[in-house]
């Protein structure tokens, strides 16, 4: 069972900054498509970014371009986020996600972490 885990999440003020980490586990080769979620309290789950780990192509939501940065370690399974300039609105339980099919950045395929919690305080 392949296990994705992330750390990093914390409670900091507006203009804050926090680096999220996401690891996986259990698994024996490279992920192409690695990705970060979000879910704010009572509202759906929403794309952030994703990164293509062959050539390290980034793709951003338009609600944190210029402000996030996604990034993957040197081995192939794990992930990174850094958050720059934190609004309260970016307050929500971020997820790691990954596509176990090498060339494919599916989310209807994606093995998904468990989530930590980032509050932005006003």
């Amino acid at each position: 069972q392949v296990h994705l885990q992330e750390s990093g999440g914390d409670s900091v003020q507006a203009g804050g900054s926090l680096r999220l980490s996401c690891a996986a586990s259990n698994y024996d080769s490279d992920f192409y498509c690695m990705a970060w979620y979000r879910q704010a309290p009572g509202k759906e789950r929403e794309y952030v970014a994703t990164i293509h780990l062959d050539d390290g192509s980034t793709f951003y939501a338009d609600s944190v371009k210029g402000r996030f940065t996604i990034s993957g370690g040197n081995a192939k399974t794990t992930l990174e986020l850094q958050m720059n300039s934190l609004k309260p609105e970016d307050t929500a339980v971020y997820y790691c996600a990954a596509d176990p099919t090498w060339g494919s950045c599916d989310s209807g395929s994606f093995y998904w972490g468990q989530g930590t919690q980032v509050t932005v305080s006003s």
